[in-house]
């Protein structure tokens, strides 16, 4: 099992170029499911998540194909894939394939509109808390889905085709906007959606869908409103750039110092989050090519945040937060709001000298004048990049466990980091 070493105190200088967006990639790629015309989907990142849903859509009966890197193009930049689902040759998503990534569960809506019908395992919990699929379940139901579960399995049902409806969600979900706007899109009739997610990979989504042929109205707001069409045909469409990634590698330069260019990043896809940097003393200038980092001179000042759905700031990255201000001035209240139990980093980052404290879903963040170096272990994706980002700062050597958390959502993490001054290096047990 591989682990990444790294020797802090390096401060970040350079330009790392921001990849697509894995939370946008994932419901792109199960839209393909809609039509038996082929979708192409540009600035697709290379990751665990991405390839393992490649092979749960070949699986369904999806083709796919990597169109060539242009000369001149390095490693890190992202691929263009083509997806087609001439024929859907089997409507069941079996326990062994939902269970090792949970949006593998979001092909239930496009399975049941195209084909009346789809059999999805129940994908179980997972380290940061249950993530039940009632939503889902209850959107589909209202849109005229009959549902049933039997050993385990969710076994959706709608012979004569979904039928168009209003649905309130009873709470922000973004995983179930994505399921109801691709399953409405082949309704028949206008499917309202309300108190919808807002987050950008929704508006992605529904960009992806009407160049396909649906009829989406609303997206980024909380009330979208679909006007179902017969069928979706093929389209081409990009993946936008990843807003957590974005934020991770800022906060990143925050913690170390340093002068960066995040390269292909939008500061209209995390302003909350880029808010609050400011606030903690870092300089970001948004350019024509992304957004420039750079720490200013007075060190890093302690901020409360509480994650909220978007536009509030990204519970994706509260841990690389919380590592931020393990060096802040002062104490900092950290409220998580959005997920239970995703807290497990607070005493890995112990291990490195943080001073956290946990009073419910709020942890109290005392910074420190100096981290030391440690080996400590990754318990989830954001988890582990918050490990990363205190190590930069860290004196002596640092040594992450279980990195294939991150390869799950960070694309080349090392080549970035290396190539503006930090020392990091995979190794092989």
């Amino acid at each position: 099992m591989d682990r990444i070493r790294i020797v802090g105190g390096a401060k970040l200088t350079g330009t790392i170029p921001i990849s697509g967006a894995k939370n946008a990639a994932l419901p792109l790629m199960i839209a393909s499911l809609l039509t038996d015309e082929t979708l192409t989907l540009d600035n697709v990142p290379h990751l665990a998540d991405v390839e393992q849903l490649i092979r749960i859509l070949g699986n369904h009966g999806v083709d796919y194909s990597v169109n060539g890197r242009r000369a001149g193009e390095g490693e890190t930049y992202s691929r263009t894939i083509n997806f087609t689902a001439k024929r859907i040759v089997d409507t069941t998503a079996p326990y062994n394939l939902v269970s090792k990534m949970r949006a593998s569960f979001w092909v239930i809506g496009p399975l049941v509109a195209r084909m009346g019908e789809a059999r999805v395992s129940l994908p179980g919990g997972c380290a940061i808390g249950t993530r039940p699929v009632d939503l889902f379940i209850d959107g589909l139901q209202a849109l005229g889905t009959q549902i049933d579960i039997d050993n385990g399995y969710v076994v959706a049902k709608a012979p004569k085709g979904l039928i168009g409806a209003r649905y309130v969600f009873p709470k922000v979900s973004v995983g179930a906007t994505h399921v109801l706007m691709m399953a409405a899109s082949l309704a028949k009739g206008t499917t309202v959606l309300e108190n919808a997610a807002r987050e950008p990979e929704i508006v992605n989504l529904a960009e992806c869908l009407n160049a396909m042929g649906a009829k989406i109205e609303g997206a980024g707001t909380p009330t979208i409103t679909i006007e179902g069409v017969a069928k979706l045909h093929g389209a081409r469409v990009a993946v936008i750039p990843d807003r957590i990634e974005t934020g991770t590698y800022a906060m990143a330069v925050a913690m170390t110092g340093g002068d960066v260019l995040l390269e292909h990043a939008r500061p209209d896809l995390l302003e909350n989050a880029l808010d609050v940097l400011v606030q903690a003393g870092a300089e970001i200038t948004p350019t024509n090519s992304g957004i420039r980092v750079r720490r200013n001179g007075s060190g890093i000042a302690a901020v409360d945040v509480t994650t909220a759905p978007f536009p509030g700031f990204p519970t994706d990255l509260q841990a690389q937060f919380m590592g931020l201000m393990t060096r802040a001035k002062g104490k900092s209240r950290i409220t998580e709001t959005i997920f239970e139990n995703r807290f497990m980093h607070v005493q890995e980052l112990a291990r490195l000298g943080a001073k956290i404290s946990l009073a419910g879903q709020t942890a109290i963040v005392e910074g420190v004048s100096s981290l030391k170096g440690a080996p400590v272990m990754a318990t989830d994706l954001r988890a582990s990049v918050s490990l990363v980002i205190a190590g930069l700062a860290a004196e002596g050597e640092t040594t992450v466990h279980r990195v294939y958390h991150l390869d799950r959502g960070f694309e080349r993490l090392e080549q970035k980091l290396t190539g503006c001054g930090a020392t990091v290096e995979r190794l092989s047990e």
